[in-house]
């Protein structure tokens, strides 16, 4: 799992089928000192919003198994929304 902020909506006019219906977001990673380390596109399932922090599950299976297939074009899913690091 990644922290990560929502930088924008990715918007494609041709993509796989998998995609149609869900929305992808551009989320900049977070390192743990607090800089930003990097970028993801990532599926939201959470309707995460510009500017908020999010928890990314970025490993390719276990992301399909939260859209319960066995194979797919995903990669990183939005999973949850970040209140607070303590």
């Amino acid at each position: 799992m990644k922290v990560a902020e929502v930088a924008g909506t990715v918007v494609s006019p041709i993509s796989h089928p998998f995609f149609d219906g869900k929305r992808l977001l551009l989320c900049d990673l977070i390192d743990p000192d607090g800089t930003v380390g990097g970028y993801v596109i990532a599926v939201d399932v959470v309707n995460a919003g510009v500017g908020e922090r999010v928890l990314i599950l970025d490993e390719g299976s276990s992301a399909r198994q939260i859209f319960d297939v066995a194979t797919g074009p995903i990669r990183a899913v939005v999973v949850g929304i970040v209140d607070e690091i303590a």
